[in-house]
């Protein structure tokens, strides 16, 4: 109900603006952490958060950017959703690369952005985007408020939609006017959406199905993916491989899901994958894909990838199966319910021992290998050091590119929920502003932002917030003074025409992040790196450390456009 009120009479509790209905939304939904920051349109939000007694932290990023990634990696380690407020225009259209990011990679987003009054909505008013035809593409779902009334049931629906089924992002715009507006009593907050009920439970005849295929199966393969944690199904992954004895190869965002030193793991697939992985697909009968997207970096060629394999797809979206790889038994469901189901099914252990002893020739014959240098750093021994020097133990973040290649291939997750990087999108800027929410989400954990000398420059001024806040992130700069997998493709694609890839000109990055009040290193010699790495993971607070690795380090094996899997390059020196 609308009631004519001053501003003044807001401090009398039973009259309240919109704003201070968002605020009492946001705490009736358990919210601890906000990464926002304030702007014309959402004024009076900023005022009501001033005046509340709300308990959350409100981290204040230094762009828009920067928010959007941190409230990833705060939803990627703790399950929950990650937070964000912009304001309107520019504000809500800085937000649009994480927002596509974490639709791309089902990550829990709820974004409050502000808007226009609606008496102005749509006449090219000061800072007026059509937030909500932006992202009608890049969202699970998305509102505009235009009633007040509305506001409780909005948010809570919207935190529903984006923490439940296929986790991903939800927008909700919110105009100043609806803010600002004046009402009291309590609204109902209830809702019922018969549209959205996600299958939860698999169907008992696909599991059956399944079971039988595994009990005839000569050569079967497990591909875990991010839903796997997701759904929390880590423990009930490792049983049923274990139970059946079955070799288990991950994707890039499934790191984790299987711990990367168990004598069935066969590390990631994929472009980059091991040739152990690749080729276990490739000659596989029976591929059972458990949360995982089939997305083209993980398949090659499409007429390759398992060709000879009985294709079974557990998903909890029915949108992704059959999509991309024809799929003979889909399974609709979530990956801890449908693994559950599995391990009840009483079947035989299927006979592949000779299988196996193949797979273990590959693993040993061709492992992941790189030319050591004499003199200067090997990025993939330093991320050997840095995995021995936090114990495996740490949350890993990082950028896009050759350093998140090696992030994957030699720090060996044996843990879920510690590995944090962008892989649909393949977003630059991401590591850093992500180290951040995860360190918020994670406050006792070790946080490692692993970021190339290319990506951190674009999201760099996050310094700020390290300082300002004493997060103990430690980030290493993997520095080839290159934007350095699009050199690799240019040195094998194009006849090495190096076009606007080199980075001779970085700043001095020990400089730079003293400058901001952060604690600065520079290692240009592997025999100084132990000693380097030691100081910086001891240091109680920030540390960014600048690495200098060779130059022209590319990363092997790889798959190149349009051929299979099988068809690997550099598997061998």
């Amino acid at each position: 109900m609308k009631v004519e009120a001053k501003p003044k009479d807001v401090v009398d509790r039973k009259v309240v603006t919109g704003a201070d209905v968002f605020i009492q939304a946001l705490v009736n939904e358990g919210v601890d952490t906000v990464f926002g920051y304030p702007g014309g349109a959402v004024l009076p939000i900023y005022d009501a958060l001033y005046r509340s007694n709300a308990k959350f932290e409100h981290i204040l990023c230094r762009h828009e950017q920067g928010i959007i990634h941190a409230a990833e990696g705060y939803a990627r380690v703790t399950g929950r959703a990650g937070v964000v407020i912009a304001t309107s225009g520019p504000g809500a259209t800085n937000l649009i690369t994480g927002i596509t990011d974490a639709m791309m990679d089902s990550l829990p987003i709820v974004i409050f952005t502000g808007q226009v009054g609606t008496n102005v909505i749509g006449t090219d008013a000061f800072q007026e985007a059509d937030i909500i035809g932006i992202t009608t593409p890049i969202t699970k779902y998305n509102y505009q408020v235009t009633n007040i009334a509305d506001l409780p049931r909005i948010v809570k629906e919207a935190f529903h939609i984006a923490e439940t089924g296929r986790p991903g992002p939800v927008v909700v715009d919110i105009p100043k006017n609806i803010s600002q507006e004046l009402t009291v009593g309590d609204f109902e907050t209830d809702f019922y959406l018969p549209g959205y009920q996600p299958t939860v439970n698999p169907n008992p005849l696909q599991i059956k199905k399944l079971s039988e295929s595994l009990r005839r199966a000569k050569r079967p393969l497990l591909l875990a993916g991010a839903g796997v944690l997701f759904a929390g199904a880590t423990e009930e992954l490792k049983a049923f491989a274990e139970k059946y004895q079955l070799p288990v190869t991950t994707t890039l965002l499934g790191l984790g899901s299987f711990p990367g030193n168990h004598s069935l793991s066969l590390g990631m697939a994929g472009m980059h994958g091991t040739y152990a992985a690749n080729m276990a697909i490739y000659e596989s009968d029976l591929l059972i894909n458990i949360g995982a997207r089939f997305d083209d970096r993980l398949t090659g060629a499409i007429k390759h990838f398992a060709p000879n394999a009985k294709v079974a797809h557990i998903d909890i979206d029915p949108a992704e199966i059959g999509k991309n790889i024809k799929t003979n038994i889909p399974v609709v469901a979530d990956a801890k319910a449908a693994l559950k189901a599995l391990l009840l099914e009483d079947a035989e252990d299927p006979d592949h021992k000779s299988w196996l002893e193949k797979i273990n020739t590959n693993k040993e014959t061709y492992p992941l290998w790189y030319e050591r240098s004499s003199s200067e750093i090997s990025p993939q021994w330093l991320i050997q050091q840095i995995y021995e020097e936090t114990n495996g133990e740490a949350i890993i973040t990082t950028d896009v590119g050759q350093h998140q290649m090696w992030a994957a291939q030699f720090y060996k997750f044996d843990k879920p929920n510690k590995w944090v990087t962008s892989g649909g999108l393949g977003t630059m800027g991401f590591g850093f502003p992500a180290a951040i929410g995860a360190q918020l989400g994670a406050p006792d954990s070790q946080v490692v932002a692993i970021v190339g000398d290319g990506g951190f420059q674009m999201t760099l001024q996050e310094l700020s917030v390290i300082y300002q806040r004493k997060l103990p992130v430690k980030i290493i700069i993997v520095n080839n003074e290159a934007l350095g997998m699009v050199r690799q493709w240019q040195e094998t694609f194009y006849e090495e025409r190096y076009s606007e890839s080199l980075l001779s000109e970085n700043p001095d990055f020990v400089k730079l992040a003293e400058s901001y009040g952060v604690k600065g290193m520079r290692v240009d010699k592997e025999a100084e790196v132990p000693a380097v790495l030691r100081e910086a993971f001891s240091y109680d607070g920030p540390v960014l450390v600048d690495c200098r690795v060779v130059k022209r380090e590319c990363v092997y094996p790889m798959v190149a456009p349009g051929k299979g899997n099988h068809e690997m390059i550099g598997v061998t020196k």
